[in-house]
């Protein structure tokens, strides 16, 4: 059987296991146990206890879990409310000024979890209804939540990057001070884009009441040092650690969650309760991220060994577009993968076919990285597979349906495309803090 019959039928294989609803983690490690044994040998059990090791031996992995209890214990600890409450005051008074405060929270707390789920959550439940009592258009509230949150996979700390960095064998550390900007550069196009469609459209965002939103000056200047300047301590414990070069991602980790345990106790929230349930979500969310990191290590294994990535790489090289065309086509597939997968499994199938392709076409490789991790974004917004919408459903009130979220969701979308064809033309605002950091 030829290499590209081979490679035709292991993909074919994957799509429909998963279609099926299999997990993903299980799919890859099953398609690649079938393929090795029949196309390669019973020898092929020696290289999955070697890729085995591998992966659990990976000291960057290490920082998942660390992460992912970090992101738990802020969610526990009530910030998000005290950051609400914060920006809301400052901004009630603006045009859409609810869900600008929506979008700047969001933006904060990803930078202080990293969890999409919680932030969507969280905010969907303080803002949506606060929104809903001023009549703002229900679409545009739930696009500035369902945006908002999804930037918790961008800006660092990012489990995803976590992730991809190892795969497609990047510096976790440019990675992690590279997604910043972009994740800043894209709450910015949220916020002038709530701001002008309100200027143009009052009724779509009324201004808060007075009564809501009068609050003394001295009252002020309290809910900002006990909601956004603890936020930046953490953000500088982990990020700021990375670009002095005082630490590594891994141990920026460790003190971004001795942090936020200290922020809880601050908050008096540090209970037996809330470190139980930390422990326990932290052990699923990342023996669910561990065991797609496995099997996908195994599925990537036959795959190159049966020579079917070259046959991936000489397809995509031979289409008839250019360099542009060629990157513009890879980005296409990503994003018609996150309808259907999540970001994991489109991390571990598509990067380490991608990666070496851009590097063949001449294209900086943390450039490539971080334009693709701003795609990524998107699998939480196209439906049929977008977490964001189902977490947002799952708590919204009763007068929001699915389409007033579907709609909403379709001009984030937009602006994310905007963002990219942005940092297409100017590389620079990508590559800038990383190599100031002289991390590339």
């Amino acid at each position: 059987m030829s290499v590209e019959m081979i490679t035709a039928l292991m993909l074919i294989s994957l799509i429909a296991t998963v279609m099926l609803g299999f997990p993903i983690g299980f799919s890859l490690a099953g398609i690649a146990t079938i393929f090795g044994m029949i196309f390669v040998g019973p020898q092929i059990a020696n290289a999955f206890m070697l890729r085995l090791y591998v992966s659990m031996s990976d000291y960057t992995l290490i920082a998942i879990p660390l992460f992912v209890f970090m992101g738990i214990i802020i969610e526990k600890s009530g910030l998000a409310g005290k950051l609400y409450d914060a920006i809301y005051v400052l901004t009630g008074r603006l045009k859409g000024g609810l869900a600008i405060a929506t979008v700047l929270t969001c933006t904060i707390f990803a930078a202080a979890t990293g969890v999409v789920g919680a932030t969507v959550v969280t905010m969907g439940i303080m803002s949506l209804p606060a929104m809903m009592k001023y009549e703002y258009d229900k679409p545009l509230a739930c696009g500035s939540v369902c945006a908002g949150g999804a930037l918790g996979i961008l800006i660092p700390p990012s489990i995803l990057i976590l992730v991809y960095a190892p795969v497609a064998n990047i510096s976790v550390g440019a990675l992690l001070i590279g997604a910043f900007v972009p994740g800043l550069v894209l709450a910015m196009l949220y916020v002038l884009y709530i701001g002008i469609r309100c200027y143009l459209k009052p009724s779509m965002g009324p201004s808060a009441s007075a009564s809501d939103i009068n609050v003394p000056t001295a009252e002020k200047v309290k809910m900002f040092a006990t909601s956004v300047l603890p936020v930046l301590a953490l953000i500088f414990a982990v990020l700021g650690t990375i670009f002095f070069g005082l630490a590594a991602p891994t141990e920026a980790a460790a003190i971004g969650a001795l942090a936020s345990v200290l922020l809880a106790a601050a908050y008096r929230k540090l209970t037996w309760e809330n470190l139980k349930e930390a422990a326990v979500r932290t052990a699923r969310t990342s023996a669910m991220v561990y065991l797609v990191v496995i099997g996908a290590s195994f599925f990537t294994s036959v795959f190159m060994r049966l020579g079917s990535g070259k046959v991936i790489e000489n397809l995509i090289l031979g289409l008839p577009f250019g360099p542009w065309g060629i990157l513009i086509t890879m980005w296409l597939v990503i994003i018609v993968m996150g309808c259907f997968l999540d970001w994991i499994g489109i991390i571990m199938i598509v990067v380490p076919l991608f990666t070496p392709i851009a590097v063949t076409l001449g294209f900086n490789p943390v450039w490539f990285s971080l334009m693709n991790i701003v795609v990524l974004q998107t699998s939480f917004l196209t439906p049929p597979f977008a977490l964001t919408i189902f977490y947002l459903k799952g708590i919204a009130p009763p007068e929001i349906n699915l389409g007033h979220i579907y709609k909403g969701v379709v001009p984030f979308l937009l602006l994310m495309i905007v963002a990219l064809v942005i940092f297409a033309l100017f590389p620079n605002i990508l590559l800038f803090a990383p190599r100031a950091g002289g991390l590339i």
